[in-house]
């Protein structure tokens, strides 16, 4: 089946202190976002890629795709309101029969390898959804009382989320909810189970200033 990358990139500066979304801050001369497309495009060079990005926000990547002479091809979404509606807006555009990968922007990390062997697994699953396996104790606060959790029942979830298409265009169909953080949780609400697929750990979503000397280091040593 056709291969669909929908590369979600609302977020602003915030939390990073700075007045720049964070997917257009650069990481060793080169702005995040656009590692990431490259990521993609290196992987398989087939994979049809979606940009979703605020309206606001499209005249500056329109700017820094020009100084940087990006020759990849993609079609840039508008985002919404939530990410919920930024990946409903993508569907609206992708192929009917096909494997469709969600990522976050900001997580320029992310190998080719474990994109690949994320496409490869969609062809047995219809949901993956890519964590890994929790280092640190876990506790759950509930109503102020604070309770130990199995580690090793404990994922944390990263991006790239693979969905055959159907099953990911019958989700979206379901109105929206405040608990649909991400998409396996649509998706997980329709019914549908998620597998896992063992992530990377160096594949952090960028956030904090502190996580670009990370990315950076990371990209030093490749």
């Amino acid at each position: 089946m056709k291969k669909v990358a929908i590369i979600v990139s609302g977020g602003n500066g915030s939390r990073m202190q700075t007045e720049i979304p964070k997917q257009f801050l650069e990481i060793n001369g080169k702005p995040i976002l656009l590692h990431t497309l490259e990521k993609f495009f290196l992987a398989d060079a087939d994979i049809e890629l979606f940009l979703v990005l605020n309206v606001d926000h499209q005249a500056q990547w329109n700017k820094i795709a020009k100084k940087f002479k990006v020759t990849i091809p993609y079609t840039l979404v508008n985002g919404g309101r939530t990410r919920y509606h930024s990946v409903k807006n993508a569907l609206k555009l992708i192929p009917k029969k096909s494997i469709v990968a969600v990522h976050d922007g900001v997580r320029p990390l992310v190998s080719t390898a474990l994109i690949l062997r994320g496409f490869e697994q969609a062809n047995n699953h219809q949901a993956i959804v890519t964590a890994i396996p929790a280092k640190d104790s876990i506790r759950r606060l509930h109503d102020g009382i604070s309770a130990a959790l199995p580690r090793e029942e404990i994922f944390l979830v990263q991006t790239p989320q693979l969905f055959d298409s159907s099953v990911l265009l019958k989700a979206y169909q379901q109105a929206y909810r405040n608990e649909f953080s991400d998409d396996a949780a649509v998706v997980e609400r329709s019914g549908i189970p998620i597998h896992i697929l063992l992530g990377e750990t160096q594949n952090i979503k960028i956030t904090y200033p502190e996580d670009i000397l990370f990315a950076e280091n990371i990209l030093m040593l490749k």
